[in-house]
């Protein structure tokens, strides 16, 4: 293990019958001296099963946080669930919701009381969730809630799609494109963009982030020929952002803001809706980019792919983003510990 990496992470395999449990499995076997230990809250036996179906050569220890980091070099710690998973690759069975959540929420409550350094989340499948009565959009506000229940503070979250290449963040999420207009607000664009420059300074070491923002519609309005939200919405955000002190610039036209020499001039780029910042991101870095989850009181990464139902337990998955997951919430846990 590097020097300076935090002791151990939280990880969560997610939906069970994705491919989250043959990944953490592939990732840990794949292990050097440069990975960060982590600890899987999942049923010991199903990560057996599944590195066996995948013909991943694993040896696996249930344990807790506290023992994970000592055991991680011989063995993939895992610590048990209350709750059963169903082993059923491909096929999603809500009586596998009670164990996804309590890994979630156990996973928060060990990095919260720092028996885990961050946490990175394998992705989970909300129609199952749902089928079981989950009352929230997705994991995202999951944990927000769990922020909010343990502090008594609401905390916004903001989703970024980092890569070697790009950071990108979408203003609007898992909306319709067709309510994007209705949905954005300048106090939005103000508020993502604070968090956004506060946690590139904290965690990623840019002292004063460029953040470049982007305009909703084609050429960004042109002086509202095309569109009306530039000049109403996206440009007073900007005022006020750079009132703040913060370098933001923009509205500018998202259909030249991702070519190597622009995004050499920002540290960040604030999209208007999720395909304007996810498509370029994973256009650039499909293997290897990191959705992070900025604005929370711990860290949090997560692969940037879903479930892949289709492949579960054939061992084709590849492991690169969550391996990339791991490697940037180490990063990020130990330049937080340093601003404390």
């Amino acid at each position: 293990m590097r020097a300076g990496t935090p002791a151990v992470l939280a990880m969560t395999c997610g939906e069970p019958a994705g491919i989250g449990p043959e990944l953490a499995a592939r990732v840990w076997a794949r292990r050097d001296a440069s990975m960060p230990a982590f600890y899987l809250l999942s049923d010991p036996d199903l990560i057996v099963a599944r590195a066996q179906r995948a013909r991943i050569e694993i040896n696996v220890r249930a344990t807790t946080p506290e023992e994970a980091a000592d055991i991680f070099p011989e063995a993939l710690p895992v610590v048990p669930l209350e709750n059963a998973q169903a082993d059923t690759p491909g096929l999603a069975d809500p009586a596998s919701a009670p164990a996804v959540l309590e890994s979630i929420e156990r996973a928060v409550a060990d990095t919260m009381a720092g028996r885990a350094a961050g946490l990175v989340t394998c992705p989970i499948a909300k129609k199952p969730l749902y089928d079981a009565g989950f009352a929230f959009p997705g994991h995202t506000e999951f944990l927000a809630h769990l922020v909010a229940r343990a502090t008594g503070t609401s905390p916004t979250p903001v989703m970024m799609l980092a890569g070697p290449q790009l950071r990108a963040v979408p203003v609007t999420i898992h909306v319709p494109l067709s309510e994007v207009p209705l949905k954005l607000s300048t106090s939005g664009i103000v508020e993502t963009g604070r968090i956004v420059a506060a946690d590139l300074a904290k965690y990623f070491g840019i002292a004063r982030p460029r953040l470049a923002i982007a305009g909703l519609n084609p050429h960004a309005g042109e002086d509202g020929a095309m569109g009306g939200e530039e000049i109403s919405v996206i440009a007073p955000a900007v005022r006020a952002l750079r009132s703040a002190g913060i370098d933001a610039f923009g509205p500018l036209p998202a259909d030249t803001m991702f070519h190597e020499a622009a995004r050499a001039g920002y540290d960040a780029a604030i999209c208007m809706y999720h395909d304007q910042a996810l498509i370029p991101a994973k256009a650039l870095a499909f293997d290897t980019a990191v959705n992070v989850t900025l604005g929370l009181p711990f860290v949090r990464t997560s692969p940037d792919h879903g479930t892949a139902f289709d492949i579960a337990g054939k061992g084709v998955a590849r492991e690169t983003s969550l391996a990339a997951a791991l490697d940037m919430a180490a990063r990020m846990a130990i330049a937080g510990s340093r601003g404390r």
